[in-house]
């Protein structure tokens, strides 16, 4: 129990340091982190959680709809704090539907749905914990699209380009 325990301690303190983001305005997803390198349209950004010593890396793209250019999402991959767990963390606007959750297509087969965690003043949060078939899905892959949705009728598709994702991946630790 004490595993599991600080395995959700973990993942909680990696969520606080990662949806510092303006998700409208597309800004820094690691809090104060720097651009180490990119790869395609991913950064890999590195930068120190509050509270920690340890430096945090993740692949992040932030797009805009392109028929809605004020509906943005930031995408994040990274690694829990014990390096044991990937994690794909995404934060949509405020005003999304949260009892739909988030979908994805990836090069337009559906992958699934995720339910937002949490809401605050940068967004929605949906995150959900990467198994090897998405991983391989992403690597080969050309295109994803992630599903908002404002009313259950109306969903918006946000398309993110998976191109650099397996060289960013080679390089997030």
């Amino acid at each position: 129990m004490p595993a599991l325990r600080q395995l959700l301690l973990s993942t909680l303190l990696l969520a606080a340091s990662f949806t510092s983001v303006s998700a409208q305005s597309a800004g820094d997803p690691i809090g104060s982190s720097q651009v180490r390198s990119v790869h395609g349209e991913w950064q890999l950004r590195c930068g120190t959680p509050p509270g920690s010593s340890v430096e945090k890396c993740g692949l992040v793209q932030s797009v805009k709809a392109e028929d809605r250019p004020n509906v943005a999402l930031t995408v994040v991959f990274l690694k829990s704090f014990d390096g044991q767990t990937r994690l794909l963390r995404v934060v949509a606007p405020l005003g999304v539907l949260l009892p739909t959750g988030l979908g994805l297509k990836i090069d337009n087969a559906d992958v699934g749905h995720a339910a937002f965690l949490k809401c605050g003043p940068a967004g929605c949060v949906a995150e959900v914990v990467v198994n090897d078939e998405l991983v391989s899905k992403l690597q080969t892959g050309t295109s994803a699209v992630f599903i908002i949705f404002q009313t259950p009728e109306f969903g918006i598709g946000v398309p993110i380009s998976l191109a650099g994702f397996t060289d960013g991946l080679t390089k997030l630790k």
